[in-house]
């Protein structure tokens, strides 16, 4: 039978990204961590952790995490801390989530602002930023209860539910394009462009369909309300949700550079097959707001 609490310890290495935080998170030595993660695989007869920096699971290990996510589910909808040795019955229930940084500037906080009465517990939410088309593999690796990612296909162990699509416009500021002196689209792929991180390509994708370009000056802004803001004060052109236009473009402090065209980035809400009632309801909640603030998933 396997000891739940090294488990946490594995769990503890991974999220925390290496022995001396998980030991801090589990309120014991980073010796004793260490011992935790030798018993752990001298039972199993095989690494659990590769030890890089920051450490990262073996194939066996993301077994393991994927486990232990499953059971934590059971352990939500019981509404006890019994694997955790540092939490009582008051004790908020922690979910790691992972989801896309324009779902946090956008419509997830509302999602996530379920009544504690419809919940019968408290929940305390460890978000983790990560690209929707990477987020995925967080589920997959075991490490986050939920996630939000643009793949369809659940992980071995879970389920998905649609929630809708961000849509993207591409934007720019006037004085930006009176400065660069944009009278015509295919100038685009030589002007100042902005992208979230070296994951962030909806912005190769736009020039691609408009004139088969791609950008070749690119700055990385990793701040979704910044991107905005950096929009505004002429940085670059980008790809931005129209759920964060706001009034920007009828004020004048931003053009939309091509009113035909948008991309719509679907997003799904993954889950594990164990899921508790509590996040079932947090689930329908999110639903629920998806369906008022995202655009319809084309078939």
């Amino acid at each position: 039978m396997i000891d739940y609490q090294l488990l946490n310890a594995l769990s503890a290495v991974i999220s925390e990204g290496g022995f001396e935080k998980a030991s801090k998170k589990l309120f014991i030595t980073q010796s004793a961590v260490s011992r935790r993660i030798h018993q752990l695989e001298a039972k199993l007869g095989e690494p659990v952790l590769i030890r890089t920096q920051p450490p990262s699971p073996t194939a066996l290990g993301k077994r393991l995490l994927n486990h232990l996510q499953q059971v934590l589910q059971l352990e939500v909808a019981l509404n006890v801390g019994a694997l955790n040795e540092h939490t009582d019955l008051n004790t908020p229930l922690s979910v790691r989530l992972a989801a896309n940084a324009d779902s946090l500037a956008t419509w997830l906080p509302e999602a996530l602002a379920v009544l504690d009465t419809e919940l019968t517990c408290k929940l305390r939410f460890e978000v983790i930023c990560e690209d929707q088309s990477v987020a995925h593999k967080r589920m997959k690796d075991g490490e986050v209860m939920v996630c939000i990612s643009s793949s369809p296909e659940p992980v071995n162990g879970g389920l998905v539910s649609p929630l809708g699509a961000i849509r993207y416009k591409a934007i720019a500021s006037p004085e930006f394009i009176k400065q660069h002196k944009i009278n015509d689209l295919s100038q685009l792929a030589h002007l100042p462009c902005l992208v979230y991180s070296d994951l962030d390509k909806l912005q190769h994708q736009f020039l691609n369909d408009i004139n088969g370009s791609t950008p070749l000056f690119t700055h990385i802004y990793p701040s979704s309300e910044g991107f905005k803001q950096a929009m505004i004060a002429g940085l670059g052109y980008g790809l931005l949700p129209t759920l964060q236009l706001g009034d920007s473009l009828t004020k004048g402090e931003l053009v939309d550079l091509f009113p035909e065209y948008y991309i719509d980035t679907p997003l799904y809400w993954h889950y594990w097959q164990t899921e508790s009632p509590q996040l079932k309801t947090l689930r329908k909640f999110a639903l629920q707001v998806a369906s008022k603030r995202l655009e319809p998933i084309n078939p």
